[in-house]
């Protein structure tokens, strides 16, 4: 299987993942910002302008496909408020043929409605939220992608991606040309990928160091807490051998399905879990033990008590 492996930093990424988090609250009790951030924001922003942006909480969630895509077609180091002129520049007739034929069933209708509302929404979070914030998040971004982008001459693609993201294997995909590997914050631990026809995009957590040496790593308290219940631990003897379905795990477990994701997520935020993609796409991912996850257990343990 051959693809092109890109690496691509940008704030705009940024600035749709928190609009995305704070709009959904999606997965917000799993992240490390936690329903604390909402709540923090909700009371710097004005009334007025929560409505605004809440408004958007009942939009169609795939629509935020659409819109990574379009920041992936980007202009190169394009800002956040450049990235915005320039799509509401960008006729509906262009905007529609850069973005058909990633997405089967997208319609015209579609892409004017994303293109026309979510500009305005966006531009209203990043002068309530954003811009004040971004500063401080662009440089661990590009100092992560730069670690990135020189490990990939030394590990190759598939090892690079499957370490970036803690476990993402991509498999057989017949028609995947490119795979965009995106450092993320707002979204840490979770790392996310989206399908397209030809396109594969990960999103992938950078930690943010602690200033207090005497506090655990943020990685060891995901590893040990993920170990800390006995149905994680029984799923992870299951899936040390070969790859199982979530329908397997579920069969064996005893768990309902949405009980197992749970389960998975934070096996798979920890590191300890693989995620097999294969050209079936999402919703038939497969699972297994990732090897490292257990080495990583015992350096950061080690590490910090200082044995």
């Amino acid at each position: 299987m051959t693809y092109e492996l890109k690496i691509d930093v940008s704030p705009v990424y940024e600035l749709i993942d928190s609009f995305m988090l704070y709009v959904t609250r999606k997965w917000i009790s799993n992240l490390d910002i936690g329903p604390d951030w909402i709540r923090d924001i909700d009371g710097r922003i004005p009334p007025q302008q929560v409505s605004a942006l809440r408004q958007a909480a009942e939009w169609p969630f795939t629509d935020y496909d659409v819109l990574y895509v379009w920041a992936y077609r980007r202009q190169p180091a394009s800002k956040v408020l450049q990235f915005l002129d320039e799509l509401e520049k960008q006729s509906l007739e262009e905007c529609f043929e850069q973005t058909a034929p990633l997405f089967p069933d997208f319609t015209l209708e579609e892409c004017e409605r994303i293109k026309r509302d979510y500009p305005p929404l966006l531009r209203l979070w990043y002068e309530q939220y954003f811009r004040h914030t971004e500063q401080k998040l662009l440089p661990l971004l590009i100092e992560d992608a730069s670690e990135k982008k020189m490990l990939e001459s030394k590990m190759g693609s598939a090892a690079l991606i499957e370490y970036a993201s803690g476990g993402v294997v991509i498999e057989d995909i017949p028609d995947l040309q490119t795979v965009v590997l995106l450092p993320t914050i707002h979204n840490r631990p979770i790392n996310m990928y989206c399908f397209y026809n030809t396109l594969m995009i990960i999103q992938y957590p950078v930690d943010v160091p602690s200033d207090n040496e005497d506090e655990p790593p943020t990685v060891l308290l995901r590893l040990t807490k993920a170990l800390s219940d006995p149905t994680r631990l029984r799923l992870l003897r299951y899936a040390a051998h070969e790859p199982k379905t979530l329908w397997e795990l579920q069969s064996v477990l005893g768990q309902t399905n949405d009980t197992m994701m749970h389960h998975l997520l934070m096996l798979r935020v920890a590191g300890l879990l693989r995620v097999h993609l294969g050209s079936e796409g999402e919703g038939n991912e497969r699972y297994s033990v990732r090897p490292d996850g257990a080495s990583d257990l015992q350096m950061f343990l080690e590490s910090y008590i200082r044995l």
